[in-house]
């Protein structure tokens, strides 16, 4: 497992569902369908391998695939689920307003739906949304990233899938703190999806029309992996702050290396656990163990500082 045992708990009480007892029995409880993203991504791959073993370890058999942004894909793979007769559907989904369709569709059949990291733009129709806090962690990540560069420099901004609501919580997340500083000036910012090869293919481009810039703010952590072997090819990497968002393994190592000045850790080890955990006692009593469906999970700061506190895949230790 990825998830420390101090850290499991307090997770574990801090959103009330309780922990099974060591060595619980793995009865059969029937199937848990886990849908993600694309699993070529370290931190959805995370999502799933957590989500797999909790709902193994709790006596389910996991099915886990990925529908890489697509919602057509995810809505063939909730067709599945229903037609396997899942208990329940642990889902990131592909579009904030184009995956409402396909949970709706899950609901009628009466299976419930979990959501993870990525939420719907509806109320009502999930049992949970399990979410990072993203503007707390982008106001973490931009306060870290103004100690860096300072308060008066040049830079661009890469952002996430428009799709997605956590790309433009965590740009307006930004703003919000970057805009204090009438000295910064962004002179560039482009989409690049959350993909590294669109990371470095975008910041090559903004380099061109900006090849004096201080600093890189990203929506993400391959995002701005990609930025660095932009500004490594260009030999500008001394010269320019980078800062990710995810904690992703390689931007851990980024930070080590001196080549990525922070990373904003998503506690993703934290939710997908938590999110099977809290179906397995929905499916079992019939409540979630929580008030309110959307359940917010605070981000860490990963620096030079606390580098070495990183034990696992997405968990710092506290």
């Amino acid at each position: 497992m990825f998830m420390k045992g101090k850290r499991l708990l307090i997770a574990a009480l801090a959103v009330g569902v309780p922990l099974l007892a060591s060595g619980a029995s793995a009865q059969d409880k029937g199937l848990m369908s886990i849908i993600v993203n694309d699993t070529s991504n370290p931190y959805w791959f995370t999502e799933g391998k957590i989500a797999e073993e909790t709902a193994e370890k709790l006596g389910y058999e996991a099915d886990v695939s990925s529908h890489k942004g697509d919602t057509n894909t995810e809505s063939r793979q909730i067709d599945t689920a229903i037609t396997n007769q899942a208990e329940a559907i642990i889902l990131d989904p592909a579009n904030a307003d184009g995956s409402i369709g396909a949970v709706r569709k899950a609901v009628e059949a009466g299976i419930p739906v979990f959501i993870i990291n990525a939420e719907i733009n509806q109320q009502g129709l999930a049992e949970a949304q399990l979410v990072s806090n993203n503007a707390q962690g982008a106001a973490l990540g931009a306060q870290q990233w103004i100690k860096s560069v300072g308060d008066s420099a040049r830079y661009v901004e890469l952002k996430g899938a428009p799709s997605d609501n956590n790309a433009a919580t965590r740009s307006n997340g930004y703003e919000t703190v970057l805009s204090q500083y009438p000295g910064l000036e962004k002179v560039g910012s482009d989409v690049a999806n959350w993909d590294r090869t669109q990371g470095f293919n975008k910041t090559q481009s903004m380099l061109q029309a900006n090849p004096d810039i201080d600093g890189v703010i990203s929506g993400n952590d391959e995002m701005a992996l990609g930025a660095i072997s932009a500004l490594k090819e260009a030999g500008k990497l001394d010269d320019v702050v980078v800062g990710g968002f995810d904690g992703s393994p390689d931007a851990v190592e980024a930070v080590k290396a001196g080549e990525m000045d922070y990373t904003v850790l998503q506690p993703v080890a934290i939710f997908s656990e938590m999110a099977v955990r809290m179906a397995d006692k929905y499916v079992t009593t019939g409540e979630t163990g929580v008030d309110g469906e959307k359940q917010l999970f605070d981000c860490f700061l990963i620096t030079s500082d606390n580098v070495d506190d990183y034990t696992d895949p997405f968990v710092l230790e506290q």
